[in-house]
């Protein structure tokens, strides 16, 4: 059995994913065993202004149980690099991995909300900027627990890193998102409360 057919037999259940980001997005599935039911359908939007990829409820799905809703993923198609439009799914697999394991982690804190809670966390997230800091790391947080922390990691710093990504969004992502030395201490914090966890940190 090939890998690819084994993780979409194991976490491909009620999830639609682009051929060209199966594997990667499977792999980052593979984390969230708690999200092996949840219907979530990724797809390739190119209306994306300020982020690659954006997680969401669909409305439809808003208006019945919190257990019978379902999530969006949007995906940009195209990463800009060095002056370029790169495919996104020619980027470096822990790359995608995180960052897709970054939005899987917006939909595990929805998963806690009730109906209400999601609408106010849709104003709070369009309106305030701190309320964005804290939903942001908080999706981070997820993805650490989940024992993402080097593809969180890795994605960090191939965004802080790669050239032809304006100064003002390195700025955004810098005040946003937790910075890769936070992801270290808490990676380093999460082994040492848990002995038997080992950690692969690389600088």
């Amino acid at each position: 059995m090939s890998m690819e057919k084994s993780l979409h037999e194991n976490f491909g259940h009620r999830k639609t994913i682009p051929p060209e980001i199966r594997e990667v997005t499977l792999k980052a599935l593979s984390f969230y065993p708690a999200l092996k039911n949840v219907k979530i359908d990724f797809v390739f939007n190119e209306n994306l202004r300020k982020s690659l990829m954006q997680a969401q409820p669909r409305v439809r799905s808003m208006y019945g149980s919190r257990k019978r809703r379902s999530y969006l993923i949007k995906i940009h198609r195209f990463f800009s690099m060095n002056g370029k439009k790169v495919p996104v799914h020619r980027l470096p697999e822990n790359v995608l991995v995180g960052w897709i394991g970054h939005e899987l982690g917006h939909i595990m804190d929805y998963l806690r909300k009730n109906n209400w809670s999601m609408m106010l966390f849709g104003i709070g997230y369009y309106t305030s900027k701190s309320f964005i800091i804290t939903a942001e790391r908080a999706a981070d947080t997820y993805a650490l627990d989940h024992k993402l922390g080097d593809y969180i990691l890795a994605t960090k710093e191939f965004i802080l890193t790669m050239g032809g990504i304006s100064k003002s969004h390195i700025r955004r992502i810098k005040k946003l998102y937790l910075s890769p030395e936070e992801i270290m201490d808490m990676m380093l914090n999460r082994v040492s409360e848990n002995p038997g966890m080992s950690a692969k940190i690389t600088t």
